[in-house]
């Protein structure tokens, strides 16, 4: 499997080049801020237009992950949907969604765009901790063993802006999986309190590829 190989609190885990995060010994597929229906929401709510294919596209991507990795279970920390209407997807995406679940533990967590889709099955949960890792949307400062999103990491180089996972010794923030989500610079003063360094950045793309960042 293509990926970056990595250790976090004795967890062995590979971060794909797709944003998703595989964890080998339970067979767990993890993703974070899907977003679905942003599209939708942005026009229902300010009247902009974005092209309307970021379902199609987000769910495309999963399916292609779960069939490479075949997971019992999944794990979705949190804003899977842009907002609880969005949550109402059209018969097509919502048959999709139900075909990838089927057979497999599933668990959404809670986010702060949605309290979880109740109506799709699963289960539901605030937080889910699994041997030395605890997985929840919003990283917590003292937290050790934690998986999260909510923050949408990114990363310039060469003038280009990447999406990426961020890791210390003790954490591990993954990038949104979403087509249609914005990002926030691993510079930014809201990771500053989060990691202790050293810290890197996996980038996200064709490969995934661990770069060390500077202290501030």
């Amino acid at each position: 499997m293509h990926g970056s190989d990595f250790d976090l609190c004795g967890a062995r885990l590979t971060a794909l080049a797709t944003g998703a995060l595989w964890w080998a010994e339970p067979a767990a597929l993890v993703v974070s801020d899907l977003h679905l229906g942003r599209s939708e929401r942005i026009a229902r709510q300010a009247g902009g237009l974005l092209p309307p294919y970021e379902v199609t596209d987000t769910l495309m991507r999963l399916d292609r992950d779960i069939a490479l990795t075949d997971p019992r279970l999944v794990i979705c920390l949190g804003d899977t949907f842009d907002d609880p209407l969005a949550a109402r997807l059209a018969p097509d995406h919502g048959d999709w969604l139900a075909r990838l679940m089927a057979g497999r533990r599933w668990v959404w967590i809670a986010g702060n765009h949605d309290p979880g889709p109740l109506h799709v099955g699963g289960e539901h949960r605030a937080e889910l901790t699994l041997g030395p890792l605890t997985f929840r949307h919003i990283a917590e400062p003292d937290a050790t063993g934690e998986i999260s999103g909510h923050y949408h990491p990114k990363i310039r180089l060469a003038g280009q802006s990447c999406r990426c996972f961020l890791a210390d010794a003790r954490r591990l923030i993954l990038p949104a999986y979403g087509t249609f989500t914005g990002g926030l610079d691993w510079s930014d003063p809201a990771f500053r309190d989060l990691f202790t360094h050293p810290v890197r950045a996996i980038l996200t793309g064709k490969t995934a590829r661990a770069v060390p960042l500077p202290a501030p």
